[in-house]
């Protein structure tokens, strides 16, 4: 579908494409000619909340009987599993 550019030279991107590709307001755009058209390449924000205790729930703590050796091999094998089954 056709748009119109306004008078200050704005586009409205279609709400397809920001929805699939994830786009919302405070992305940063950086456009390229290229040739006869304009190519354009979305930058998320920085996120603003704090990622402390993220991984909390994935983590097993090594224990001193544990060789770490062991439960590096457990962790692929396992991260392998979930993968590809």
């Amino acid at each position: 579908m056709p748009y119109v550019v306004g008078p200050k030279g704005q586009v409205v991107i279609a709400k397809e494409i920001r929805e699939k590709l994830g786009i919302a307001p405070g992305w940063r755009v950086i456009q390229r000619l290229v040739g006869d058209h304009v190519e354009l390449y979305f930058i998320p924000p920085e996120h603003r909340r704090s990622l402390k205790g993220f991984l909390r729930d994935h983590m097993n703590p090594v224990t001193k009987e544990e060789d770490w050796t062991d439960v590096e091999e457990k962790a692929w094998r396992k991260a392998l599993e979930e993968r590809w089954t």
